[in-house]
């Protein structure tokens, strides 16, 4: 069976801030006007973090914009949201982000195959330096490959 993935929301920030390990799926618990607001693309992940409590993983802080047409049954924007995940993966999570400056952070939140999911990955905050280092090595790559295209088109 072909896997469909739409993308709804990508957080490119958390690649500037954090460094990322250890990727992982999950599903995401919505009500039905979350689920349409979704698909309108009204998804920030900007301030959004994973967090496990209580043997349950949840996705805090994540804003999802009121869907256009809902009623007074329309959903809270910014709310904790429950992550499915088996137990073993909450397990590992919880031993990572016990350990000093790792945190749960969420990369992208798309569609697959009609169902919300979210990736989370382990993210260790960078430091000042360190957003520098990165920025002068993508600039370097960026130079290489710009050299590269122009040896190719003599």
């Amino acid at each position: 069976m072909e896997e469909k993935i739409k993308v709804l929301s990508d957080n490119r920030s958390a690649r500037h801030n954090y460094t990322l390990s250890d990727y992982v799926e999950a599903g995401v618990v919505l009500s039905g006007t979350e689920v349409k607001s979704a698909r309108d693309g009204k998804i920030q992940l900007q301030d959004a973090y994973g967090e496990v409590s209580g043997n349950e993983a949840w996705l805090c802080n994540a804003h999802i914009g009121q869907y256009s047409h809902g009623n007074i049954m329309n959903h809270e924007p910014v709310r904790k949201r429950k992550l499915l995940l088996h137990r073993a993966e909450i397990d590992k999570m919880l031993r990572q982000t016990r350990e000093k400056g790792l945190t749960l952070v969420p990369t992208k939140l798309y569609l697959k195959n009609g169902l919300v999911k979210v990736e989370l990955a382990i993210g260790k905050g960078k430091k000042l330096h360190d957003k520098r280092e990165s920025e002068r090595e993508r600039e370097m790559k960026d130079e290489a490959r710009a050299g590269m295209a122009r040896k190719r088109k003599e």
